[in-house]
């Protein structure tokens, strides 16, 4: 990864000639990306379809854009950082658009997460324009957003990456360059979120048993913690069932998504998925049951009502 184009967007701020930044989507990831380009030294705009995410970041020291189309006049980066495909396309095409808006030689940086041949669609179009379109979907949370350190998989031409680096470099501690082509980048996502969903799902599914045998939970999370058993989501979303708090840091929903576009991907390709198909239904259960728009630990709920298990509650026993 680059790591000295992002100096020069400072510069060019104390020189009154700050890059220009467009962020579409000011959610927990988006708003954070946001407050690290603006501490690199861009000129950022802002917009989102919740006027008091703008309202936010207008208050923080960002400007507020009505439309995408606003917020992308005389950008040279476009950062997209919404739900899903059909979102996306809408930012670039649809009414209010980003495609017609932006420069001539701008970037578009796509950061959801949607199916392959949906992006390699989506570049075709924009690139006819004579626009770049960089495929870069993002891990790493809304903390590591907030900190500027997320973990980015692009792909895209080569005049993509160079347009759109020094925003990059204030974004992601890690950038993985992954091919010249839209759509690599998003196959890579896909797969690391086949392995989050399933290990999410893993989790719940093992609390939820320790609970039904009576375990202490807290004594739990220790031992497997420090075990082979272990994982980043078992560590990162059991204290969320430990506190019986399930305000969403990434919802029930992003998994009935992100593991729908799983099993459509591995039908096309005639690929067996019987683990990742398995977590699908319980993300779709939990979602059935309300849950779909609590956090993901959300799962383990799901199991506990299945069999009668007993889970931490927010400020109280068991229940």
């Amino acid at each position: 990864m680059s790591t000295q184009t992002a100096p020069l967007a400072a510069q060019g701020a104390a020189q009154g000639t700050a890059l220009r930044a467009a962020v579409i989507g000011l959610g927990s990831m988006g708003f954070g990306m946001a407050q690290s380009l603006r501490r690199a030294g861009f000129d950022v705009a802002g917009t989102d379809v919740n006027p008091e995410a703008v309202a936010r970041f207008v208050a923080e020291g960002g400007r507020g854009a009505a439309s995408p189309a606003e917020a992308a006049a005389d950008a040279s980066v476009v950062v997209c950082v919404v739900v899903n495909a059909a979102q996306t396309e809408a930012v670039l095409f649809g009414p209010g658009g980003v495609a017609a808006a932006m420069p001539e030689g701008a970037v578009f940086v796509s950061s959801a997460t949607m199916d392959p041949a949906v992006a390699r669609r989506l570049a075709a179009g924009l690139e006819a324009t004579g626009r770049h379109y960089l495929d870069a979907p993002i891990s790493g949370g809304a903390a590591r957003a907030a900190k500027g350190e997320l973990t980015v998989m692009a792909s895209g031409t080569p005049a993509a990456f160079a347009a759109a680096r020094s925003a990059l470099d204030a974004m992601a501690a890690t950038v993985h360059e992954l091919g010249d082509a839209a759509g690599i980048g998003a196959s890579f996502k896909m797969i690391n979120q086949l392995l989050a969903g399933v290990h999410i799902a893993a989790a719940g599914e093992a609390v939820a048993l320790a609970a039904k045998l009576g375990l202490d939970l807290d004594k739990v999370y220790e031992v497997i913690t420090g075990s082979a058993g272990n994982s980043w989501m078992f560590e990162n979303r059991v204290p969320h069932i430990l506190a019986g708090d399930y305000r969403p840091l990434s919802a029930i929903e992003i998994f009935v998504k992100d593991l729908g576009i799983v099993q459509d991907m591995v039908r096309a390709e005639r690929f067996p998925a019987p683990i990742a198909a398995a977590a699908l239904q319980m993300y779709l259960a939990s979602a059935g049951l309300g849950f779909g728009r609590d956090d993901d630990s959300s799962v383990a709920r799901t199991y506990a009502q299945l069999s009668g298990a007993r889970l931490p509650q927010p400020g109280g026993p068991a229940e």
